[in-house]
């Protein structure tokens, strides 16, 4: 009757022992129901049947049923007997379903997703995983009381007026189970979940009266601490986390600006508030990265937390992200974006009006407001969200801030800061053979420290001036080293320099993975890998720079990572881009390009020397010419740059740009309006940046007369009008502009580009679609060609080539170009270089190989692909302007589609796998020929499996990949279940029902 359980009926004295116990208890008034129900449970144990204990792990019993020690929300001591709770949890684990259900309240699990389950078996139970505490308030019926200290009297009467007691309760329960069909999940992962919850609602108790009481893990269920400690390997936090943690400030939920040296461990701050707004708080958080790498990164990272606390995990980067997003029904979303995205995402909300549901606004390398466009996006969207709600708190960190009392000012913050490391970092310069430490104390600002002992002769002396090799060897190959080049050409030089003075031993160190390396970059190439890496990768050398393709770059950072390469040589970008750090720092140079180094790239650089747990110390060295001697010592020992706004400088991205969606979104829509807004700016607290014969309302005017006259805006704008209420209002392509994200500068030339297309559109492929979706601000990189560009020419046929003419490049023009003919018509040389873009665009879809059309255009790589990226997040931006301009309907169901395969340049069957956050070309041909060919089969993945079958690819990876994968179906289930449950709502404005 009971399947695997015996009979209750083999014990005549189970239903007397009940009823003794029940009377029992109810008569004691010290006694409450958690008690009751414990010792009951216990007494079943013995009178069921003897089964031994599961035997879990430490590890499990912490995740689910130990409270954390760090001031855990514990019940007060009130049954003294040793034993009762393991007994308690021995037998929850063995009991039928619908006892189990009936004592931990827990139908709300029951879902027809987990009684009909897909697999069978512990092992293979991942696919009720993304479900894990779907919906915390599921739970709170029971967690209150279960989690409260409860008045003995008061809980004797509620129990004894019940109309049924325990004891029928039990009996009903047990004999319900005849009929109950067994649940095919683990009863313990029930219980945890169940433990979760609790914790979660008295976090969310704790919080909401800013009680100093703050629960298990900062106010966290102790879960949270498990998984940092399982998938991040955090054991403990440094003192300054938990001093900024216990910040009187964050309790009160005020904006806070914390700044720390590279490498000090801001992320997880971070990550712990984040958690704290989406599972205590129940708000959205939106999460702003500089850079679409580390967009990616980040959300591969999160996914997993996700999964098992019951949050979504939105990717907002490149031509990714929905706009407004979908309103979710019961989990809440973690939006991690770009500075373009999150803007784009914030426009979005407060159109809907739904920038309150936003909790938290945290921002990474918030230093990044000073610098150019992309600073004032980002000024203009924290000076939306501080003008707009509330009740969003502004979280922003920065290892390299200066003028912080203009950004506290700016964000209404407090303001946390610590000089701590978690490895000591010692500062060289060299000059010639000599190594001087940097001491603020010494005479001239340096120590001197030694003389490289390293033998030169006089070939290797002309070939390596800067005694590179010295400095290298002396750390490598045990320990890794970082060289950073002012170029990208001086990076491969490096590289192949080091390689080729370097002992035959080097070689031998973990050869067979540095031959699986060149193996796995020639699969990425196609059969291809580029020289230089072929060369320097048996030394354990790599260069790294944007000149290298995505998997390209992932495959190199995975082995340094992982110790097979000791030695990389790499641009800034590394610095600020990846967390690669390294035993010793070598600055090749105090140049970034042709420009003398700047105080904050210089300590993002040496940022990264000194690995956490790995190294006692970390030193950087920084090789300097006798020339440039005191311009380094005005560098090291000067503080940092301040940061200063960006609105007027970057006019058509910055001051303009905010000007119209301030009118467009209705958050001021006069000129007195707007002028109360720009007070709460960066640049409104940093008005002596204005020119000097202009006050902040003189440029709004000039800014938004400029904005009528391009046809933006309508309405009109006079000295009287500033006093009397006149409105503005936007026009359609103003609208279309500011949702599209449109560059100002670029607008009415995109709109008579699109405009001149519907006259004849050539549909015969999708050149001409292409040439509308090349972005204008890469043509003046661009240098054709011209005997490349009048073979791409040539291959066309005739319809193509009529797309030329039509966007106005004739074939005359081409030809006597190539063949070096004098030119007497004038042709615009952006639409000239726009074409021959869009000729590689044109090739890449057809051939999907980065490699093979690098060669055959002459172009880096890297430059490839950063085209391919751009046109598929400017082709993203058109779709969003053309649907706000009726006219343009046509171009809506073209570019969707274009869209899609500019952003994923492969064959239609990879991009389900594509879709994965990290999941790239190389990788998504392996899992595909691994039989893993949709979402579902990468969710319902074994990681040990997947190990087995991917050549390269780590356990921690692995991972990463099925909790993405998971993510990404979750959300792509809740977004269907919203729209059904839309569809079937019922309107309460049906005629004749009132």
């Amino acid at each position: 009757m009971f399947g695997d359980y015996d009979s209750f009926y083999g014990n005549d004295s189970l239903i007397a022992q009940v009823d003794d116990i029940e009377h029992k208890y109810l008569q004691d008034k010290n006694t409450d129901v958690k008690a009751a129900g414990e010792v009951l449970l216990g007494n079943l144990q013995s009178g069921v049947h003897q089964k031994e204990q599961d035997n879990f792990s430490a590890s499990e019993n912490m995740v689910g049923l130990e409270s954390d020690k760090e001031g855990a929300c514990q019940m007060p001591d009130r049954d003294p007997a040793g034993g009762n709770q393991e007994l308690t949890d021995s037998i929850l684990d063995d009991l039928p379903s619908s006892q189990l259900l009936y004592f931990e309240k827990l139908d709300e699990l029951s879902s027809a997703s987990r009684t009909s389950p897909v697999s069978k078996g512990r092992d293979e139970r991942v696919n009720s995983s993304s479900d894990k505490v779907g919906d915390p308030l599921s739970f709170y019926t029971g967690a209150e009381h279960r989690n409260r200290p409860t008045d003995s009297s008061s809980c004797s009467k509620r129990v004894l007026s019940k109309t049924e007691s325990l004891k029928d309760h039990l009996k009903n329960a047990m004999t319900g189970n005849a009929r109950a069909q067994t649940l095919q999940v683990s009863k313990t992962k029930q219980l945890k979940e169940a433990v979760l919850s609790e914790e979660i609602f008295v976090a969310r108790k704790a919080i909401e009266s800013s009680s100093v009481d703050i629960g298990p893990f900062y106010g966290l269920p102790s879960k949270v601490k498990d998984l940092f400690r399982q998938l991040r390997g955090i054991e403990t936090l440094y003192e300054w986390q938990h001093d900024c943690l216990m910040l009187e400030s964050l309790q009160q939920r005020k904006n806070l600006i914390y700044s720390l040296p590279t490498s000090g461990g801001k992320t997880l701050v971070a990550e712990i508030i984040i958690l704290q707004e989406l599972l205590c708080r129940q708000k959205d958080v939106l999460m702003i990265l500089p850079y679409v790498a580390i967009v990616q990164e980040k959300v591969r990272g999160l996914s997993s937390f996700g999964i098992e606390l019951g949050f979504l995990v939105e990717e907002y980067a490149g031509s990714k992200g929905r706009f407004p997003p979908i309103k979710r029904r019961v989990k809440k979303s973690l939006y991690i974006a770009t500075i373009e995205k999150g803007h784009a995402l914030v426009n979005s909300l407060i159109e809907t009006e739904r920038i309150d549901d936003l909790g938290l606004v945290v921002v990474d390398e918030l230093h990044m407001l000073g610098e150019g466009s992309r600073g004032a996006i980002l000024e203009i969207t924290l000076a939306k969200i501080l003008y707009t709600s509330k009740k969003t708190q502004i979280i922003g960190m920065s290892a390299t801030l200066n003028n912080v009392g203009d950004l506290q000012k700016f964000l209404q913050a407090e303001y946390y800061t610590n000089n701590f490391r978690p490895v000591e970092l010692k500062e060289y310069i060299k000059i010639r053979d000599t190594i001087y430490a940097v001491d603020s104390k010494a005479e001239n600002g340096f120590a001197f420290s030694r003389l490289l002992n390293f033998k030169y002769s006089s070939n290797l002396e002309k070939a390596d001036p800067d005694h590179i090799i010295a400095l290298v060897t002396e750390v490598i190959p045990k320990y890794s080293c970082l060289i950073f080049c002012p170029t990208k050409k001086s990076c491969e030089n490096v590289a192949s320099l080091v390689c080729k003075y370097l002992k035959k031993e080097f070689r031998a160190h973990r050869e067979k993975e540095k031959q699986d390396l060149i193996k796995n970059l020639k699969s990425i190439g196609n059969g291809t890998v580029c020289p230089v890496l072929k060369q320097t990768i048996p030394f354990g050398i790599a260069y790294h720079h944007s000149g290298l393709t995505n998997d390209e770059r992932k495959s190199i950072e995975e082995t340094y990572c992982a110790g097979v390469l000791c030695l990389l040589a790499c641009t800034a970008t590394l610095a600020a881009g990846v967390n690669l750090p390294a035993r010793r720092v070598i600055l090749r140079s105090p140049y970034v390009g042709n420009d003398f180094m700047k105080k904050s790239q210089y300590k993002q650089m040496i940022g990264r020397a000194g690995r956490a747990g790995i190294d006692s110390a970390g030193e950087s060295i920084l090789i300097v010419q006798e020339k440039d001697k005191h311009l380094v010592q005005d560098l090291v020992h000067s503080p940092l740059e301040n940061c200063y706004s960006n609105l007027l400088l970057e006019l058509t991205k910055g001051m303009q740009s905010l000007l119209l969606s301030l009118v467009g979104l209705k958050i001021a829509v006069t000129h007195e309006e707007v002028d109360n807004f720009m007070c709460c700016t960066l640049l409104g607290v940093q008005q002596q940046l204005l020119p000097k014969e202009k006050s902040l309302s003189e440029v709004v005017k000039d800014g938004l007369e400029n904005l009528i006259e391009k046809g933006l805006l309508k309405g009109k704008i006079s000295e009287q009008d500033h006093n009397s209420k006149s409105s503005l209002t936007i026009t359609p392509l103003g609208k279309a502009t500011y949702k599209g994200s449109i560059d100002l500068a670029y607008c009415n030339l995109l709109y008579r580009d699109l405009k001149k297309g519907l006259e004849g559109l050539v549909l015969e492929s999708n050149l001409h679609l292409l040439y509308l979706s090349t972005p204008y601000d890469m043509t003046s990189t661009c240098s054709p060609d011209w005997m490349i560009y009048f073979r791409q020419f040539n291959q066309l046929s005739a319809a193509e080539r009529k797309v030329a003419d039509i966007v106005g490049v004739p074939e005359s023009f081409i030809t006597k170009k190539a063949s070096g003919q004098a030119i007497r018509k004038n042709v615009d040389n952006a639409v000239v270089n726009r074409l021959y873009l869009t000729f590689v665009l044109y090739s890449l879809l057809k051939e999907t190989n980065i490699w093979s059309v690098s060669e055959r255009f002459n172009m880096s790589r890297g430059y490839v692909q950063n085209l391919l990226s751009s046109a598929a997040s400017f082709a993203s931006c058109l779709l969003h302007f053309c649907e706000e301009l009726e006219e343009f309907w046509v171009y809506k169901a073209l570019l969707t589609e274009l869209t899609k395969q500019l952003t994923y340049c492969v064959k239609t069957e990879l991009i389900p796998l594509m879709e994965v956050a990290g999941v790239l070309e190389a990788r998504a041909k392996q899992l595909y020929n691994a039989g893993y060919k949709t979402l579902a089969h990468l969710a319902n993945a074994n990681p040990e499996t997947l190990v087995k079958m991917i050549e390269h690819l780590s356990r921690r990876q692995a991972k990463q990949i099925i909790s993405s994968a998971k993510m990404l179906l979750s959300e792509k289930a809740e977004a269907l279940q919203e729209e059904v449950e839309e569809l079937l709502k019922v309107p309460t404005d049906i005629p004749g029902t009132h």
